[in-house]
């Protein structure tokens, strides 16, 4: 595996997956019973920007580094205050007024939870590991494993906490990534049926996107929520033009939350005309023909 996310660490697309994953635990912290946590492919937890890496690309500075420095009295009050876990999440990492580092899923996921919660997070690459282990430290909550991020899914199945989220964020390197996904999800649910299962995905070409949701439409009558953020019209299908992700199970409150969040994160972070953003749900045949048009009229707002 070549990939290194200290690329692209705090671009758009971080805001977007992150800000959803802090929503899903903060909203698991509203009953006292323990859940789990488990990040199928971690990366190295922390990310500085002041890096050569970092530096190179400069992602950051359109991601969080857009959001982060805008004055929050310049956000709508709602809006503020369901990204206020995230920011200040990110915030604490960082010194007072200064954006030098970035905490991916396994750090975000370390600082929200509570003692009784547990962390599981995977990294097969050597280097990352390294990194992620230092990232953790010795939290007796946190466990680190070293295996392919697909065996690790069907493997940690089902938690004996029997509540928790399950995020897949896989780099995208090979071919067939998506439908990885898919049949990841289908096994996944099978073994965890009322678990939260989070999967990113980028946009870039819109074909194996579109049989990558009708996979996940043949499901029976489960159903996930979507969420995508375009930051640019996407007409070049080299180009990571917008990302995604798909929601099983997703808490009750999700949906409005993201409702209210989106107009602003697609505002905030447009790079090009034909920003926009999309939140809805994809049915399956049961379910679609049960619901009808209304699934067909779900929101899908526009921006820029």
């Amino acid at each position: 595996m070549n990939y290194r996310h200290v690329y692209h660490a705090g671009n758009f697309a971080d805001v977007l997956k992150h800000a959803v994953f802090t929503l899903i635990i903060e909203h698991l912290k509203r009953k006292d019973a323990p859940f789990r946590v488990i990040d199928t492919h971690a990366g190295r937890g922390r990310y500085p920007l002041t890096s050569a890496a970092a530096g190179k690309t400069g992602e950051w500075r359109d991601g969080i580094g857009r959001l982060l420095g805008r004055d929050v009295r310049t956000l709508p009050h709602d809006a503020a205050q369901i990204l206020a876990p995230y920011l200040e999440a990110v915030r604490a990492e960082n010194a007072p007024g200064a954006i030098n580092m970035y905490p991916g899923s396994p750090c975000l996921a370390r600082r929200l939870m509570r003692p009784q919660d547990v962390l599981i997070v995977n990294e097969i690459h050597p280097d990352e590991l390294e990194q992620l282990r230092a990232a953790v430290g010795r939290d007796r909550r946190v466990k680190v494993m070293e295996l392919d991020g697909w065996v690790a899914l069907r493997s940690l199945l089902p938690p004996k906490e029997r509540r928790g989220v399950i995020l897949i964020d896989p780099p995208f390197e090979q071919e067939g990534e998506f439908g990885r996904i898919a049949e990841g999800l289908a096994q996944g649910l099978q073994r965890f049926a009322t678990g939260i299962f989070v999967a990113w995905y980028p946009i870039k070409d819109p074909k194996p996107i579109a049989r990558f949701h009708e996979a996940l439409a043949a499901m029976g009558e489960r159903r996930f929520l979507r969420v995508e953020l375009l930051i640019r019209r996407p007409s070049d299908p080299d180009t990571l033009n917008g990302c995604g992700l798909v929601i099983a199970n997703p808490s009750y409150t999700l949906e409005g939350d993201l409702g209210v969040i989106m107009p602003v994160l697609s505002h905030v972070l447009a790079q090009g005309a034909g920003s926009r953003h999309r939140i809805d749900w994809i049915a399956g045949p049961l379910q679609g023909a049960r619901n009808g048009a209304r699934e067909g009229k779900r929101r899908v707002r526009t921006a820029g």
